[in-house]
């Protein structure tokens, strides 16, 4: 107290042996604060209803598999246990910058994650699948080898960020191999790789997840199994300074592998 009466050069409190009263200003100083104090206790108070019924909005970026496989059975719950919670989710491939482009987090493959994100799984590893449609392999002998793809029409996937085509990658013999795909068709999405098989332009290299279903109906033959590697599985990554943000750790302890 002597150092605020110091800063404004009034004497505030009037001191004796038995009390301490307040001076004319004193009280003057008290009664146009205490309505100051009263606000901030009041605002205080209202992070409660946070904590009670948590409110906000999340802008969330990811790709067509992650959210269709992993993500969208979860959101639905996440939703109806939060409803004071509105999220947005954009599908894209691309490595954005998520802090400048205005999302709250990501959802990449593992291997992708920027470094010094806060990273949590939501998915198991990612089995990567070679196929193809029967009507394909009518006319063209099943792969025994990596280096036998030459021989084939690969479909391509052009990543957006790089401009790149993805490169196949094999595991033979304790090494790593890449294989660079070749053919007439390219597409920006593994889902449209997947429905080029099933038309029998070529093969693709996807998660076999995306191609799980048709591969047990018998309408695409998955191929080289023993070359294919498992990759890090989706994570949802987010910059440090959101990790007390209340609507986006709910988020991710719903979104995250149990």
């Amino acid at each position: 107290m002597r150092l605020l009466e110091e800063r404004l050069g009034v004497t505030l409190l009037t001191r004796t042996t038995r009390r301490v009263v307040p001076t004319p200003a004193g009280d003057y100083l008290l009664q146009n604060i205490q309505p100051l104090f009263d606000e901030i206790e009041n605002r205080m108070a209202s992070l409660d209803e946070f904590r009670k019924c948590p409110r906000g909005n999340l802008r969330i970026t990811v790709t067509d598999e992650s959210l269709g496989f992993f993500l969208r059975p979860r959101i639905a719950d996440f939703l109806k246990n939060y409803p004071e919670i509105s999220l947005e989710i954009s599908t894209d491939l691309r490595l954005i910058d998520i802090v400048d482009e205005g999302f709250d987090a990501g959802v990449r493959l593992g291997e992708l994650v920027t470094q010094g994100m806060i990273s949590v799984p939501v998915s198991p590893d990612i089995q990567f699948a070679v196929v193809g449609a029967p009507t394909y392999f009518k006319s063209h002998a099943l792969p025994k080898t990596p280096a036998r793809l030459q021989e084939h029409n690969c479909i391509g996937v052009r990543l957006p960020t790089h401009g790149k085509i993805y490169p196949w990658r094999f595991r033979q013999k304790g090494k790593d191999l890449k294989f660079q795909p070749v053919g007439q068709f390219v597409c920006n999405n593994v889902f449209g790789a997947r429905d080029a098989c099933l038309d029998g332009i070529g093969l693709a290299y996807i998660p076999k997840i995306v191609a799980e279903e048709h591969i047990q109906n018998g309408k695409l033959i998955s191929v080289l199994e023993p070359f294919c590697p498992t990759h890090l599985g989706f994570h949802l990554f987010y910059p440090r300074h959101h990790r007390h943000s209340m609507p986006l750790s709910l988020f991710v302890e719903e979104m995250k592998v149990k």
